[in-house]
């Protein structure tokens, strides 16, 4: 039977740009939604920007307009910078939204209401010298588990610890540099430990080994309630029956998986409840980064329960992303912004470069920009469309655009064939640095029939004209089957081989017939190659 699917990656935040780190989750989605897709399966891919928050409203502050000026702007960046990098959305929505306030407030009175909210008066950072309450991230200060300097005040990026602001250690402002001093406040708790039971289920099931054995460890220890409240000023949406509490950040924006995928539902009738009542029998799946896994792994699942939604399928956790082996930096100009990069390099490119290094793990993956060159020319340039390359000049020129009646070598065209459903495996469990390395096998193993074949020797002889046809139709048969292993990975090189073929669609099952007694177009350039010289343009043009 074919599968019913949703997949979502994390939501982008509303107050910055796209780079080419936030790139290495989308295109890993993108790559698992459109597999699923050519396989046959239903697959809706939904994501949203996340909207609130103070950053964002200091920066309206600072701009001198509305906060929803802001968001609605970098929606149209974050979209635009999306397409450029061929990454399909069935929805891209905000969760500044009617939906999203509705998710919001449902969930909590539920949870309200079944006693899985409790109120404490809490001490929080307050900065004097601004008369505001200071949010997570605008205080920086030394991680009070592992003691890594240079933390924001709600979790640490090294050891991956959460905690309240006021345990972290040596605090500052970041609005004034000043020491925040602690005032009271009425907050609002949820109570993740009352799903103890339901988030350890989830964990033996719904997540990568890695991450449960390190979620587990939360577990020694009751788990701690989640503090959901911001106190005003704030940019987000009012706790219901309050002045002046604010749902934190970390409450509303998961609600956008929800929230966008009802406004989909509400445009195309796709009925919601088929894919997140408790009972739902299709798939949903979140893909994110290491960083968040206690919020996606945990949290969200406890707070789906309390609403009475399905637990999540699997939630998938990768690395971060490095170049030249370090951390991405400003000064280097490795803190590279999707609009940069589109500026002097393709985005298939990184595409494939991304495919060729994840797994299905959290390792971090390096972008090594001399092996990035090197591997892409060589790989695709070199290897893969010189397949076409090859052979489709004799069949434009001597056999007037048309393929031969019969196949040249069956046993190598079977081969292929073969590895189809290993390939379909590798995919599926996002082991796509496999399906990359088995795919340039094959293309290795279609170049060397090609070299032993030596049609443009045999093109002299006036009885192998023959010989030549089927030769050269065997190898654009072998390249339409590698295109079709690469088409998650390469939509627009799909495409336009596509054209090429004359043939609109290449699907997974389709490959098994080859192209015989077909006319095909005159073959194009399909893709340059990337020169040093690009790269260091973007590098200059990257730098702050």
């Amino acid at each position: 039977m074919k599968r019913k699917i949703l997949v979502t990656s994390a939501l982008p935040y509303a107050n910055g740009p796209i780079h080419i780190g936030h790139l290495l989750e989308y295109i890993q989605t993108d790559i698992w939604a459109r597999f699923q897709r050519m396989r046959g399966n239903q697959c809706y891919y939904v994501c949203a920007d996340d909207a609130h928050g103070t950053p964002i409203m200091l920066h309206a502050q600072q701009e001198k307009v509305e906060p929803k000026e802001i968001i609605d702007k970098m929606n149209i960046a974050h979209q635009r910078d999306f397409a450029g990098f061929h990454i399909h959305f069935d929805n891209y929505y905000s969760t500044h939204s009617e939906e999203n306030r509705i998710f919001a407030e449902t969930i909590y009175q539920s949870a309200l209401e079944n006693g899985h909210i409790e109120k404490k008066i809490i001490k929080q950072a307050y900065d004097n010298e601004v008369n505001m309450f200071l949010p997570d991230r605008f205080i920086i200060g030394d991680c009070p588990y592992c003691g890594y300097e240079g933390q924001y005040g709600d979790n640490c990026e090294r050891c991956g610890a959460t905690y309240n602001t006021a345990e972290l250690k040596n605090p500052v402002s970041r609005l004034t540099g000043s020491t925040p001093i602690e005032k009271e406040t009425e907050h609002f708790f949820f109570k993740v430990n009352n799903f103890k039971d339901i988030l350890l289920q989830f964990l033996k099931s719904g997540v990568q080994k890695e991450i449960s054995n390190k979620m587990l460890e939360w577990f020694k220890n009751d788990l701690k309630a989640w503090d959901i409240t911001r106190d005003a000023p704030y940019w987000g949406f009012k706790i219901p029956n309050t002045k002046d509490k604010y749902f934190y950040v970390w409450l509303d924006a998961p609600m956008g998986y929800l929230s966008s995928f009802k406004n989909l539902c509400d445009k195309t009738g796709i009925i919601f409840d088929e894919y997140w009542d408790k009972d739902s029998t299709t798939e949903v799946y979140h893909f994110i980064g290491k960083d968040i896994a206690y919020f996606h792994t945990l949290f969200w699942p406890a707070v789906l329960s309390a609403g009475n939604y399905r637990l999540p399928s699997g939630v998938f956790c990768h690395g971060f992303l490095t170049v030249n082996g370090t951390k991405m930096s400003k000064s280097r100009g490795t803190f590279i912004q999707a609009d940069c990069y589109l500026k002097h390099l393709p985005a298939e490119a990184l595409r494939y470069y991304f495919a060729s290094k994840l797994s299905n793990t959290i390792e971090d993956v390096d972008l090594k920009l001399e092996d990035y060159l090197q591997r892409v020319n060589s790989d695709l340039v070199g290897k893969i469309i010189n397949i076409a390359s090859r052979c489709s000049g004799f069949i434009n020129r001597k056999f007037n655009n048309e393929l031969s009646t019969c196949i040249h070598n069956k046993e190598l065209f079977d081969m292929f064939i073969s590895e189809s459903e290993l390939i379909a495996e590798f995919y599926e469990k996002r082991l796509y640095s496999r399906a990359i390395k088995k795919i340039i096998e094959l293309a290795n193993q279609a170049n060397y029939y090609i070299d032993k074949n030596k049609p443009w020797a045999l093109i002299k002889e006036s009885d192998m004209q023959n010989e030549v046809h089927d030769i050269c139709t065997q190898g654009i048969n072998l390249y339409r089957i590698l295109i079709a292993y690469l088409k998650p990975v390469l939509p627009q090189l799909a495409k336009d081989s596509e054209h090429f073929f004359n043939d609109p669609d290449i699907t997974w099952e389709c490959i098994n017939k080859p192209l015989l007694g077909h006319f095909i177009n005159k073959f194009k350039p399909l893709m340059k190659r990337i020169e040093q010289k690009s790269i260091d343009a973007m590098l200059k043009d990257n730098s702050f």
